[in-house]
């Protein structure tokens, strides 16, 4: 059984974010065993495949270390780039079936794949207590979709920031009542970037303190800054400090295109 190790939403090796895929299956493997090799690999992902009768269409389910999560980006545009790249599948469109319902993945004409991934418009609410000093900075707007979402002053503070992971897990799952103690943290890019909105991802309620580039996450606040922008399509960039990752997203109806490529880092061999 073949295992890949892609980085997903970047343009060489060791950028982005990395994910497993497993070559697809006939049938699904125990959630058990599943989330056992998810821990062995501590990725922020693994991604499983699932074989159907329709070539073009796969099951796709996600693993971080900790637990299964209903959506992953950079996860899903990994398992396309397997496919389509690696595994001989020649077709314009890719669905996965998903906990998140039916996901479509095409191959662009630039070499990019673009996720067809359902909106998450969040809604403002009031910063709670404690949030910015778990934060670190100061907190221009807080609002929450399925992931809580935190706006700073600009890039220099997001870049610098040294977060208190446990008080973010706490506040955001009890005080936020989020499913998972998860927060986005963005701002207008500084002048001169060839991005326009930057972010960083504090994952601790799935088991991952920072996720380098996290396409979930921009379900979120690609309505968020599309609304505040006055346009559909806007350039992202995720600033996990030393890596990190570019994207393109586009809101259309209730949906989010985002535009990415991705690298393949290691093709290996399962003895399990």
């Amino acid at each position: 059984m073949r295992q890949f190790l892609v980085d997903a939403f970047a343009a060489k090796p060791f950028t982005g974010n990395p994910a497993c895929v497993v070559e697809p299956f006939d049938v699904w493997p125990d959630a058990p065993w599943m989330q056992a090799l998810a821990m062995e690999n501590n990725q922020a992902e693994t991604a499983f495949l699932l074989k159907t009768d329709d070539p073009a269409r796969f099951g796709l389910r996600w693993f971080t270390p900790a637990v299964e999560v209903p959506l992953c980006g950079h996860a899903t545009l990994a398992a396309a780039h397997i496919l389509l790249r690696e595994m001989g599948v020649q077709l314009p469109v890719l669905t996965f079936d998903t906990m998140s319902g039916p996901l479509m993945v095409r191959a662009l004409d630039d070499g990019q794949l673009e996720m067809n991934l359902p909106a998450n418009r969040p809604v403002q609410i009031e910063t709670p207590a404690g949030l910015a000093e778990a934060v670190g900075a100061e907190i221009a707007e807080t609002w929450v979709g399925n992931y809580a979402v935190t706006i700073v002053n600009n890039e220099t503070v997001l870049r610098g920031l040294k977060p208190n992971h446990a008080e973010i897990e706490r506040i955001c799952t009890e005080d936020l009542i989020r499913e998972r103690g998860n927060l986005v943290v963005s701002t207008l890019a500084d002048p001169g970037a060839d991005y326009e909105v930057v972010s960083r991802f504090f994952a601790p309620g799935s088991g991952i303190a920072e996720d380098p580039v996290t396409g979930s996450a921009h379900c979120i606040i690609a309505p968020l800054f599309s609304d505040k922008l006055g346009k559909a399509k806007i350039a992202y960039f995720q600033a996990y400090p030393g890596r990190g990752g570019a994207m393109t997203c586009e809101v259309v109806g209730d949906r989010v295109l985002l535009r990415g490529t991705a690298v393949t880092v290691l093709d290996g061999q399962l003895r399990v």
